[in-house]
C-alpha cells in the first residue's frame, strides 16, 4: 500500500495535529511529512518535534518559507494531501490550483453557518452561543479561494443545548473535531471520497 504523504498547516497549539498523529487507524496509511505554520513560535511545532517531523515557518523573517515558493516546496516533498488544522491564513491561489481537491480544512461549526473571514476559534463559538443554536459541530470541507466555501465532505453535529458558555461549546466541539478529522483523512487515503454528481460522497 502506498503511504499518503500529508502536510499539516497549523497556527495554534496543535490538538488536531496530535489527534492525527495519535490515530491508530492512520498509522499505516499516512506519513505526516511536514508541519507548517504562519507563526515562528507556533506551539504545534513542539508536537512535530516530538515525532521528528520537519517544521516550516511561513513569513518574511530570515529562514522563513516565502508564500511565493510554497507550492514548489510542497511538490518537492511529494505531498498528496494538505490538512488545515486551525490554520488562520488564506492558502495562496497557486497552491490551491496545484493541489485542487487535495486540501481539506476542519471548521468548528456546521457550515455554511458561522463561516467566512474572521470566523475562527472562539469567534465561531461565541457566534454560535449568541445565536441560541441548540446544536453545533464540526465540518470538514475542501478548500477553495474563499474562506470556508469549499465543498463539504462530512459534518458531525453535537448537542449544545445544556451548555452555558462559548468555552463549553468549544470544548465539546473539539472532541468531535479530534474524531472527525482522522476519519476523513483515512477515507481520503483509501480513495473513498468521491465528488461525482457535484456532491461529495464517502464510498463504502
Amino acid at each position: 500500500m502506498i503511504v499518503l504523504k500529508v502536510a499539516v498547516f497549523v497556527s495554534g497549539r496543535g490538538s488536531n495535529l496530535r489527534a492525527i498523529l495519535d490515530s491508530q487507524k492512520l498509522q499505516d496509511l499516512i506519513s505526516v511529512t511536514a508541519v507548517i505554520s504562519n507563526k515562528i513560535d507556533c506551539p504545534a511545532f513542539e508536537i512535530a518535534r516530538e515525532y521528528s517531523i520537519n517544521t516550516y515557518y511561513l513569513g518574511k523573517a530570515e529562514g522563513a518559507v516565502q508564500y511565493s515558493v510554497l507550492a514548489k516546496l510542497l511538490e518537492s516533498l511529494d505531498i498528496g494531501l494538505i490538512v488545515l488544522a486551525g490554520f488562520l491564513k488564506m492558502i495562496p491561489a497557486d497552491v490551491i490550483d496545484v493541489f485542487r481537491n487535495r486540501i481539506i480544512n476542519i471548521h468548528p461549526a456546521l457550515l455554511p453557518a458561522f463561516g467566512g473571514k474572521g470566523m475562527y476559534g472562539m469567534n465561531v463559538h461565541r457566534a454560535v452561543f449568541n445565536s441560541t443554536a441548540k446544536v453545533s459541530g464540526a465540518t470538514v470541507h475542501f478548500v477553495n479561494e474563499v474562506y470556508d466555501d469549499g465543498e463539504i465532505i462530512v459534518q458531525r453535529k453535537v448537542d449544545i443545548s445544556d451548555l452555558t458558555s462559548p468555552e463549553q461549546i468549544a470544548e465539546r466541539v473539539l472532541k468531535v473535531e479530534h474524531e472527525l478529522l482522522p476519519d476523513v483523512i483515512e477515507q481520503f487515503a483509501l480513495n473513498k471520497i468521491s465528488s461525482d454528481n457535484a456532491r461529495i460522497e464517502i464510498l463504502n
